[in-house]
Formats: C-alpha cells, structure tokens, sequence
C-alpha cells in the first residue's frame, strides 16, 4: 500500500530494479534527469506529481485511488 512519498519511492524502485533499469537507462528513456529520479525514489514530497505517475507508468505500474471504507 502507498501511504506518502516514500513508499511510492521505493515501490519505484523496486520495480525499476525487478526490470534491471538502472537510474541513467530509465533518465535515458524519460528524458527526466537522473537527480529527479533519485529524488522521486528517495521520497522526497516535492516531486511533480504528473512526473512521478508518468514514471510509475512507464514502469509498467498502474495508479489507482480507491475510497476506504
């Protein structure tokens, strides 16, 4: 479960590494900087929101928000 920064960060990560991407392939491929991606999977909270969803895209990970109940 995503609960803040830092859990979106490391299941980034995660899956970046389950793809054998290292940070300067996907930077290479997203066009963002090497510096932004550490920085997303480190959880720093001021990451752009349509970056990071667009990284968890390309990562082949689906966002979804669902109430709780």
């Amino acid at each position: 479960m995503i609960t803040d920064a830092k859990s979106f960060g490391e299941a980034l990560r995660k899956r970046r590494k389950e793809l054998g991407y290292t940070q300067a392939f996907l930077s290479e491929f997203s066009g963002f900087s090497v510096s932004f991606i550490s920085d997303l999977e480190n959880g720093k909270n001021t990451a752009e929101l349509g970056k990071a969803i667009f990284l968890a895209n390309l990562l082949g990970l689906d966002c979804s928000l669902t109430p709780r109940n």
